[in-house]
């Protein structure tokens, strides 16, 4: 959230190590005045109650119609049944609002024999919205059999809270939705809107972090305020067929609207690679992506995600190319005068002779599998791979390789496939770290330029494809590759040449 000019970020954080234990998560938290430098603080929240005693999981920060903020958190309570809790600052006055206070009617909402939940899944309450007869409302994630729901909630005081007769939203067959997350999205505009606005230009959205496959996938559609429920636009099914906001290691994400700046910023967890005994010599797992502006496209039909502007502020020393061929059939070139262990890329390419393109057969609906089969190291392939080989030893023993490939559909078809590829199958000499390789359909014209972005970051490697359409976050632990030996390359792997319009490159220094 945003309190007073102040960025508050709250995060699930076990303090004791590497290796998470469920039972004793607290709250995390830090603050920022430009969402890149944080100064951290103690745990917001921790176990000490009967309703969170064994852990104080996931939720959501509201601002009240007074502009107050208040925390709805899933405790897990005495008997490991998940209950809903309520915290507020303990002192408004303090600007990094420090300490937070918990209602001594806690728990709010809990599992009983008369509404039928399940005490084992239901967890991670929404940002609260304010509805049309003055009532706040919250949904929850559970799930019944395989079935997966949003609970609905509704209070007049943020403390009385009532089931309502309907889920906002199910899906039969997709299993426990966690960290679901309900905002609305304003069209024919960039700029984020408020959690409680309501309007004829406004669709919403629904997202849920499914169990099953440990990824977030997204609807849009529209609410209806009167009946309190949410109906997802035709060809969007809340379930693993619907789009996802990242198709590599990205989970349990969450929006908060921006009123300073009036956007949409949305975060995300990202996950391991490296194998457990590791983690535990580095003494921490996982982090949190680079926050991203999130909003509709012109189309209406899938969100459109970037970096925030500030991360700009990191960058130094720049490489620019213009109007550079990449000739087909294994070219590689080095990128010179960056720092590219911590870089921000981004290149503009053109492709011609889109009749030379690869056939993609009928069975391949998989872009993953694709990138997984015909990888960046497939050469005279047609038009790519061609793209990036980032935190690349010298010798390109190791690299990972961010690349698009152009497909088209029939031998004489004039429609193509655009498939982007994040590839860690050589990220690593190391043999324990995972090195799956993601991929997904870029829905862009190749008649067209296409923009590719990469930040990396060590040991992190978040890109955009078509200016945010498509993202892919890969984790991946180079054993040659760390610090002055990192390398950064262009490469093309097709027969096709393939132009660099322009590129331009920038070191990027740390945080604080």
């Amino acid at each position: 959230m945003i309190y007073n000019g102040v960025y508050h970020l709250f995060y699930q954080w076990y303090p004791n190590g590497a290796v998470m234990k469920v039972n004793e998560i607290v709250w995390g938290h830090a603050t920022s005045k430009d969402l890149i430098n944080w100064t951290p603080h103690s745990p917001a929240i921790k176990p000490s109650r009967p309703s969170d005693i064994n852990g104080c999981w996931s939720g959501s920060v509201t601002l009240l119609s007074d502009g107050k903020p208040v925390i709805l958190y899933t405790g897990n309570d005495r008997d490991n049944h998940q209950v809903q809790n309520l915290a507020k600052p303990k002192n408004l006055s303090d600007p990094y609002l420090r300490h937070w206070t918990k209602s001594p009617v806690n728990p709010l909402v809990t599992p009983n024999a008369v509404n039928h939940i399940n005490s084992t899944a239901f967890r991670d309450p929404t940002t609260a919205w304010l509805g049309r007869n003055g009532r706040w409302r919250m949904i929850t994630g559970s799930q019944e059999g395989r079935r997966g729901l949003a609970l609905l909630y509704t209070s007049r005081d943020f403390i009385n809270w009532k089931q309502s007769a309907k889920p906002l939203h199910y899906s039969d067959g997709s299993g426990m939705w966690e960290c679901p997350d309900f905002f609305p999205v304003a069209g024919n505009t960039s700029y984020g809107v408020d959690t409680s606005s309501f309007s004829v230009s406004v669709k919403h959205v629904l997202k849920v972090s499914l169990s099953d496959t440990s990824h977030d996938y997204y609807t849009i559609g529209t609410y209806d305020q009167v009946r309190d429920q949410y109906v997802p636009d035709d060809g969007f099914v809340q379930d693993d067929t619907a789009p996802r906001y990242d198709y590599g290691k990205f989970y349990a994400s969450k929006t908060f609207y921006d009123s300073v700046n009036r956007r949409r910023i949305l975060w995300g967890w990202v996950n391991e690679s490296s194998p457990e005994k590791d983690n535990i010599k580095k003494g921490w797992a996982g982090l949190q992506a680079i926050p991203r502006k999130i909003w509709l496209d012109e189309s209406g039909k899938r969100l459109m995600q970037w970096p925030v502007k500030e991360i700009e502020r990191l960058r130094t020393t720049q490489v620019k190319w213009e109007n550079k061929v990449l000739k087909g059939g294994g070219y590689v070139v080095d990128v010179h005068g960056v720092t590219a262990s911590q870089a921000d890329v981004e290149v503009l390419f053109k492709v011609s002779g889109l009749e030379k393109a690869d056939v993609i057969e009928p069975g391949w609906t998989d872009p993953q599998l694709i990138c997984s089969q015909k990888n960046a190291s497939s050469v005279n392939s047609g038009i790519g791979p061609f793209g990036l080989m980032v935190l690349a030893s010298k010798n390109l023993e190791e690299y990972t390789s961010v690349y698009l490939r152009i497909f088209k559909a029939g031998h004489k078809s004039k429609d193509h496939a655009v498939v982007m590829c994040s590839d860690q199958s050589r990220s690593s000499l190391d043999k324990g770290n995972d090195k799956t390789s993601y991929g997904a359909f870029l829905n862009v014209s190749p008649y067209q330029p296409i923009s590719l972005r990469s930040l990396i970051d060590n040991s992190i490697v978040e890109s955009f494809g078509g200016k945010g359409i498509t993202c892919i976050t890969s984790r991946v632990y180079p054993k040659l590759a760390i610090e002055e030996n990192t390398h950064l390359f262009v490469f093309n792997n097709g027969s096709q040449n393939v132009d660099v319009l322009s590129l331009r490159a920038w070191s990027m220094k740390s945080s604080l």
